[in-house]
């Protein structure tokens, strides 16, 4: 019950036109394995919407050291660690058939009212968490998305009927599409994301006209969505070449 380990083959409709594993379709599959183990341990979306609440994600720090491709078996594991303050890290492993690790990612995860969208304290959860403090950190959690300098690309983004879930704001999955749709084919079709770091300030509704901010200096990347002249979320990356 302290962790959460899912098997499945990756699917061609998971990959993108080099058939290697989208970055929207990890974090959907990372987000769908801490639903799954949340659901073990009785706090999982049913339980939650009786007290009128969901899980959100906050800050996403994904490291790919090998990209899969369509037809490989790939397990994720996921395990929880303690409560800091509001805030439920989350940590997940990502291995191939052979066992050796291809990815891994640490996040941080806010309880919210779904009437007054605020947080909530850990005492409100359906059930407690198991402890899990005997458990190490595989990595540290996601810190600050560093500035890049180099030329700056603007470009508008209003929210899709496929960019929403049903907590009524953008789904996390969908900022990595949107990161990747904007460098857009030929950089997306030449480079990996070695690493992706997200912070999801506030939440982007229907309705709400971003400016994607663009910046890329080699190998650095930094995407600023912007509304009403604060950052609604802040993405870092870092380019590697495709083997």
């Amino acid at each position: 019950m302290k962790s959460l380990s899912h098997t499945f083959t990756l699917r061609v409709s998971e990959c993108d036109a080099s058939n290697t594993w989208r970055p929207g379709a990890i974090l959907t599959e990372l987000q769908e394995t801490a639903g799954h183990h949340s659901a073990m341990i009785g706090c999982g979306r049913e339980e939650l919407l009786r007290i009128r609440a969901a899980w959100v994600v906050v800050r996403m720090h994904l490291e790919m050291f090998r990209y899969p491709v369509s037809g490989e078996k790939i397990t994720i594991q996921t395990f929880h660690r303690p409560t800091r303050h509001r805030f439920f890290p989350r940590f997940f492993a990502i291995t191939d058939e052979a066992g050796q690790a291809i990815g891994q990612a640490s996040s941080l995860w806010l309880l919210m009212d779904l009437d007054t969208r605020q947080s909530l304290s850990a005492d409100r959860l359906p059930t407690p968490l198991p402890d899990n403090s005997d458990m190490p950190e595989p990595l540290p959690l996601p810190g600050n998305v560093s500035p890049v300098g180099g030329s700056e690309q603007c470009l508008p983004c209003l929210p899709l009927y496929t960019d929403l879930d049903p907590n009524g704001h953008v789904n996390n999955t969908k900022y990595a599409d949107w990161l990747c749709n904007t460098l857009g084919i030929e950089t997306m079709s030449a480079f990996q994301l070695r690493s992706l770091l997200i912070h999801f300030n506030t939440e982007v509704r229907p309705g709400q006209q971003l400016s994607l901010l663009l910046r890329r200096e080699e190998d650095c990347v930094q995407l600023l969505g912007m509304h009403e002249d604060k950052a609604a979320f802040e993405i870092g990356a870092l380019l590697q070449p495709r083997p």
